[in-house]
């Protein structure tokens, strides 16, 4: 009888236990991941980006955006895509999208500043960097490489 109460103790000791303690927090999936589950177009389009091959990247992301309708992913991966094409007008427009529809798009914030860079236009590449300082947590690649890339620009231009 004796190891059964204390038996009987303990399940009850560990099911108060599970009740009390704090969930776990759900881990959320990444939204590029469900993306590509989700948009086979965007899925080709990002390994065309991967394999440095902008126009096919261009098409595949196209044919993503038509799937997927408004997401700032594809508009910032367009963007790339067509800066590395050498179509800035086309990023330009591809990155604005981006953040219209998020705008606190780490990639497109970093991207966008980048390609004001090209165009040697330091201080819009500037308030891009402050909108990165912004919504960022305490370490944000993003912010990181832009900022790298703006001291950088500033070393070769003085």
């Amino acid at each position: 009888m004796h190891t059964k109460s204390v038996l009987a103790s303990i399940a009850a000791a560990i099911a108060l236990a599970m009740v009390a303690a704090p969930a776990m927090p759900a881990m959320e999936a990444d939204p590029l991941d469900v993306l590509i589950g989700n948009n086979p177009d965007f899925a080709e389009g990002k390994r065309a980006v991967e394999a440095r091959d902008w126009k096919t990247a261009i098409k595949w992301l196209t044919a993503a955006e038509r799937r997927s309708g408004r997401n700032a992913d594809i508009q910032n991966y367009l963007g790339f895509a067509y800066r590395n094409d050498g179509q800035l007008d086309a990023a330009f427009r591809r990155y604005e999208q981006a953040l219209k529809i998020d705008p606190r798009h780490r990639g497109a914030h970093e991207y966008i500043g980048e390609a004001y860079l090209m165009t040697k236009n330091l201080a819009k590449a500037e308030e891009h960097l402050v909108a990165l300082k912004r919504s960022c947590p305490r370490v944000c690649e993003e912010y990181d490489d832009l900022s790298k890339k703006i001291a950088d620009y500033r070393a070769r231009n003085n």
